[in-house]
């Protein structure tokens, strides 16, 4: 694949494509048409229909915004409690960009099918569009760890662009994430608990620099044995990064877990509550069963969504269908 851009390139620009192989699903996706653009940070949307429309927030950020076609058309900020509807934010793989991320795993599916708002907020990049973007997860990753990016303050933005267009039921708000998306979502666990319910990630384990979460919240994990990448018992993969000075010494998926046990203050035993063939998965939870720590374990599939797409000849886990199962976990926060 050659890249030709049309400008100068400043030596920020020139830094080494490690992210190329951040992922092995990773490739540039042709965006699929956007319904609507809405490029004003403070432009009001008062009737919004279903559809996906590109949003900016501050700073010049953007992030895709896909309400589906289950949900009433029109529906306006400021209705009752009663209407208001739950909003996941996914946030792409490091060396990936929103279009790609609403293009590669189904999320559109199933926003369609469950009735949620979706959104897709862009990491940050050197280069142009946003594209071959990261997220400053704490210890990683890449450009935006290296230039501090403050993606909490980014998170935030984009909540409240959504809420002032959308009657977003404020309980019912979550996160996931693939590889670098969920590290962050592991991040907004520890500072953002006061808003998400829940967050999900999938091959990117809790590399925070400090975590002290305002109150307790729900996690879930998903990890492969095999992943070649983040690796099931901590670092970085050997063949995976052509710069590791991009990436951290990952923390383990049992540190990852036990730190959230820790932090949570659960039980030291788990439940074993799934166990088939591919699969099993341990759960964590407080005596009145509110908050649940869990952890999916499949046994091949390696850097890659379960359930999803083969990229580049590797084959994800079809033990569990990963949109099914976080979808399942975040709603049984509301029981």
């Amino acid at each position: 694949m050659t890249l030709t851009w049309t400008l100068t390139l400043t030596r920020r620009t020139m830094q080494p494509l490690w992210w190329l192989l951040f992922l092995p699903w990773y490739g540039i996706a042709a965006t699929e048409r956007i319904v609507d653009t809405k490029p004003d940070a403070g432009l009001q949307i008062t009737a919004l229909q279903p559809g996906e429309y590109q949003r900016k927030v501050a700073n010049h950020r953007k992030y895709l915004l896909y309400v589906p076609r289950s949900l009433n058309a029109g529906m306006k900020a400021g209705s009752k409690a009663g209407t208001a509807v739950p909003l996941v934010l996914f946030f792409h793989g490091g060396g990936g960009h929103m279009e790609q991320a609403a293009k590669a795993y189904g999320w559109r599916e199933t926003a369609e099918r469950e009735g949620f708002v979706l959104a897709f907020p862009n990491g940050s990049s050197a280069f142009p569009r946003s594209h071959l973007a990261t997220w400053n997860a704490g210890h990683c990753c890449g450009y935006a760890r290296d230039e501090q990016v403050d993606d909490i303050a980014y998170v935030k933005n984009v909540l409240q662009d959504i809420q002032a267009q959308l009657p977003i039921n404020p309980q019912q708000i979550f996160a996931s994430g693939m590889s670098n998306g969920g590290m962050l979502a592991h991040r907004l666990a520890c500072e953002m608990a006061d808003t998400f319910r829940a967050v999900a990630a999938v091959a990117g384990t809790d590399n925070t620099v400090q975590c002290q979460p305002s109150r307790a919240i729900s996690v879930l994990h998903i990890h492969a044995q095999d992943d070649s990448h983040v690796l099931f018992q901590g670092g970085a993969g050997e063949d995976a990064f052509r710069d590791k000075s991009k990436v951290t010494d990952f923390t383990s998926v049992a540190d990852t877990i036990k730190r959230w046990q820790q932090r949570l203050q659960l039980p030291a035993n788990a439940n074993r509550v799934l166990q088939q063939p591919g699969v099993y998965s341990d759960r964590w939870q407080s005596t009145d069963g509110r908050i649940q720590l869990q952890l999916v374990v499949t046994e091949s599939g390696g850097h890659s969504w379960p359930g999803g797409k083969a990229v580049r000849g590797k084959q994800p886990s079809t033990a569990i269908d990963a949109n099914t199962l976080i979808w399942q976990f975040f709603q049984a926060q509301l029981l």
